[in-house]
């Protein structure tokens, strides 16, 4: 049997935030077998995780369809369960990424959980009208990590109202997702994600998108220090900050299922 758990991450009650699915493993089981897992879950991540030594764990995460190299909602559902049933008297938590070889740092931040994450500065990139036909809406700018399309919008309610054709963004020749975001009159920004490439039509809460956005609203609006709200239908919170080597994310989190798969 496999410890099994779904955490609502960044989250200020169930049923908000992005749930993630959390397996704990002893040991490595067959690649195969965990793909599986993630598709009969049906989340938009499942994490599986084991222990390397005291407070350091190995960690992968599946969509529905394939593995991916950084998920930010699965990461900090896994640290959630460990501090919680696992590694209680821990203040941090560290994992190594094996797919991408990236090393990810949780902390004990009062009431949230706070991740270390990779800094990718996204740079400018050339429009194309498909891109506009794929979200509805003509973007103000457009920028791209080696992974991921950003498109920049000046009207939040253009990102929050937005209602994408799935199937034009998987048609899209860059961006394994496509981020929209905007500037808020409530929070810095406002931002969305969506994966329809590898099987998330829209990603609820994205903490990894967190990577590319935070140095733009950072560089842009002039502080370190920022806080986005995905504006998905389940909608969630993430405290961030650009250190300048690294990006902090942070939020609460609850747990909404405990059990076994078998």
């Amino acid at each position: 049997m496999i410890p099994y758990y779904v955490v609502d991450a960044f989250a200020s009650g169930p049923f908000e935030g992005n749930p993630a699915g959390v397996c704990v493993l002893d040991e490595w089981i067959d690649d195969g077998l965990m793909q599986q897992i993630a598709a009969e879950n049906r989340l938009s991540e499942t994490a599986f995780v084991v222990q390397q030594a005291s407070g350091a764990y190995l960690l992968r995460w599946f969509t529905p369809t394939s593995e991916i190299d950084l998920c930010g909602h699965a990461t900090f559902g896994t640290a959630f369960v460990l501090f919680r049933f696992f590694d209680p008297d821990a203040q941090e938590l560290r994992f190594h990424a094996p797919y991408k070889g990236y090393d990810l740092v949780c902390t004990r931040a009062e009431d949230r959980i706070q991740m270390e994450f990779p800094r990718i500065v996204p740079q400018p990139f050339p429009f194309g009208q498909e891109m506009a036909e794929a979200v509805g809406s003509t973007p103000a700018e457009v920028l791209a990590t080696a992974r991921d399309l950003v498109l920049v919008f000046d009207d939040e309610q253009v990102v929050n109202n937005m209602r994408p054709n799935m199937h034009k963004i998987a048609q899209l020749e860059h961006g394994q997702s496509v981020y929209v975001t905007a500037p808020s009159q409530t929070w810095d920004y406002v931002a969305r994600a969506f994966w329809p490439k590898i099987g998330i039509p829209e990603d609820p809460v994205c903490g990894s998108m967190q990577s590319a956005l935070v140095p733009y609203w950072s560089k842009r609006l002039g502080k370190r220090e920022l806080v986005c709200r995905q504006t998905s239908e389940r909608g969630g919170t993430v405290w961030c900050e650009d250190t300048g080597s690294a990006v902090l994310i942070s939020g609460t989190g609850t747990l909404y299922l405990q059990g076994h798969i078998l």
